[in-house]
């Protein structure tokens, strides 16, 4: 790993999957799970709960980029965008800056579709891969 190297992934989220997540945390707003009630907000349909959405990097950066091992030290998310249910969205890490000697490298966290940025954000994780 080195500064401003970059990682991307497509990836999607299914209604049932939402349903789980929500039933999970015990997050039951109709916004997320209930298509009458969201046809009459501005969204018009059901919308992804943002930390189901934001999750993605969670999973991106244990299991991809940079890989098993890493902790988590810090995320920060904007939700500039409502994202929904069976979309492909992209998610894209880009490694800002990196401490080689405390093995802690500060990567750019973005989540796209098509062109359209619907989250931006900054993670702090450590790993003994960076080297």
């Amino acid at each position: 790993m080195k500064k401003n190297d970059t990682y991307k992934e497509n990836f999607k989220f299914s209604q049932s999957q939402v349903v789980k997540f929500c039933s999970l945390i015990g997050d039951l707003n109709p916004i997320h799970l209930d298509e009458d009630f969201a046809k009459k907000t501005r969204f018009k349909k059901t919308i992804l709960p943002g930390f189901l959405s934001g999750s993605i990097f969670s999973k991106t950066l244990g299991m991809k980029f940079p890989g098993t091992g890493t902790i988590y030290l810090y995320q920060s998310m904007k939700f500039l965008k409502p994202m929904f249910t069976e979309t492909i969205y992209t998610v894209y890490l880009k490694i800002l800056d990196i401490d080689y000697e405390k093995k802690i490298a500060l990567i750019s966290t973005e989540i796209y579709h098509d062109k359209e940025k619907f989250i931006e954000g900054r993670a702090r994780i450590t790993n003994k891969k960076i080297k």
